[in-house]
């Protein structure tokens, strides 16, 4: 006898709506938050796989995937799955990141059905032909072109590679001009059809909607692949990805400005100090009145953008300082940067400089779940990314359980790690020997 769903309540969200997920025997989870005072509704399907998931052979797949998949199904062209959602003045669009690919679809409440139908077609149906490949490849390196032509956003990349290096945490989402060249519609579709399975994939969606109904649609839509498996473990967190220190990376490039990274080695995803690491991430360089942004832009005039960031993964994570500035000034910004980050590693951070930062992170929390598709990526990441569900109530609470102390402490371990530094601008390769300390 066939499994039956699993339904279970996960959380009635005073912030938010009901939160629903139910298992299908073929492996598929499902996951709905409904909030009756919407109109709206988004739906997504993430697949648990993404660019580190991908040999250097096929370095870019993903990407390349995510594409095609809107270039038409058995069922409907290319032009049907944009048109039919447009009709209704809806969107649908896609990303890929390292971990994950995400498809989704935000219309009117009453053409949540369409939606579910056409993501999930497009997922799971499509029939990538040899003139789509072809067609594909082209725009693939065009956007790669445009952003190697966006120095800013090629900087992070530099910085990435120079930490884990040959690692596929270290390798461009897009893949590279040689990787997309070569790749296949054998090897593209022979990544899809191993790795794109009900087991590797979260539904989810957000808004005016009935979990039941949701569940039924999905089913029929996924009638076809009903091989009964348990859901993809997730990633495994005592993985130890190999990290690189004291890099210096120069990428010599004809740009009025120059773009700089400095940064080290930082916390996987569900690090128990991810919280304080907010705050401090904020104190640092995550607005306009903090530290970096102060001294760089607000004090000295030395730089338009300043701001520092963290990148996290299943098993490991970065963080970094990113500055654009003019090419003279960039051994000032570099010394203002390094010493501010030595002196809140030896000397901490002010109870005042925490609560600000912790304010900080609550209200991107909650401003930042205030539509339908911002609820969906949250039931989405959360059930792909993390061990538990945690509701907008319980992440807040945590947040204020982060003290003065652990981010102090957090400043000190972290900020006294070894850092690497990648530079874009008309430099010479050994033009910032000694800028490490």
């Amino acid at each position: 006898m066939a499994s039956r769903p699993l339904t279970q309540t996960l959380a009635e969200d005073p912030l938010g709506g009901t939160v629903r997920r139910t298992v299908l025997p073929n492996g598929l989870r499902i996951l709905t938050e409904a909030i009756p005072a919407m109109r709206s509704a988004s739906f997504g399907v993430w697949v648990g796989i993404g660019s580190r998931d991908e040999t250097p052979a096929l370095s870019g797949v993903s990407h390349f995937l995510e594409h095609l998949l809107f270039k038409g199904t058995k069922r409907r062209t290319a032009l049907e799955i944009s048109s039919q959602i447009e009709a209704v003045g809806g969107e649908t669009n896609a990303f890929t990141a390292k971990e994950y690919t995400c498809y989704y679809a935000r219309v009117l409440d009453a053409d949540l059905p369409l939606a579910i139908d056409v993501v999930c077609d497009l997922v799971i149906d499509s029939v990538l032909t040899d003139a789509d490949v072809e067609t594909e490849r082209g725009v693939i390196l065009e956007e790669i072109a445009m952003h190697d032509d966006e120095p800013g956003d090629e900087v992070h990349d530099v910085f990435t590679e120079a930490i884990f290096g040959n690692h596929p945490l270290g390798r461009q989402i897009s893949g590279s001009v040689a990787s997309i060249s070569a790749l296949t519609r054998r090897q593209i579709d022979g990544f899809y059809r191993k790795r794109y399975l009900p087991s590797q994939m979260v539904i989810a969606a957000a808004g005016n909607l009935d979990h039941a109904k949701v569940v039924k649609a999905v089913r029929a839509a996924f009638g076809g692949l009903t091989v009964e498996s348990a859901p993809a473990a997730r990633r495994s967190r005592t993985t130890r990805v190999p990290a690189r220190s004291g890099q210096i990376v120069v990428r010599n490039k004809d740009t009025e400005q120059a773009h700089v990274v400095l940064g080290c080695v930082g916390y996987p995803r569900q690090h128990d100090n991810r919280f304080a690491l907010g705050a401090l991430n904020n104190v640092l360089g995550g607005g306009m009145s903090s530290r970096l942004f102060q001294q760089i832009r607000e004090q000295r005039g030395l730089a338009y953008s300043v701001y520092s960031f963290t990148s996290q993964y299943s098993d490991a994570g970065l963080f970094g300082v990113y500055a654009g500035c003019a090419p003279g000034k960039v051994e000032e910004v570099l010394a203002i940067t390094r010493d501010e980050l030595a002196r809140v590693a030896a000397e901490g951070v002010t109870d005042a400089e925490v609560e600000r930062g912790k304010g900080m992170l609550k209200g991107a929390v909650v401003l930042g779940l205030e539509d339908t598709g911002s609820r969906m990526s949250r039931l989405g990441k959360g059930e792909l990314l993390y061990d538990e569900m945690l509701s907008v109530d319980e992440v807040l609470r945590r947040v204020d359980l982060v003290t003065p102390e652990m981010v102090r402490q957090v400043a000190g371990e972290l900020l006294s790690r070894p850092m690497s530094l990648a530079v874009i601008g008309e430099f010479d390769d050994n033009a910032f020997e000694g800028a490490l300390g």
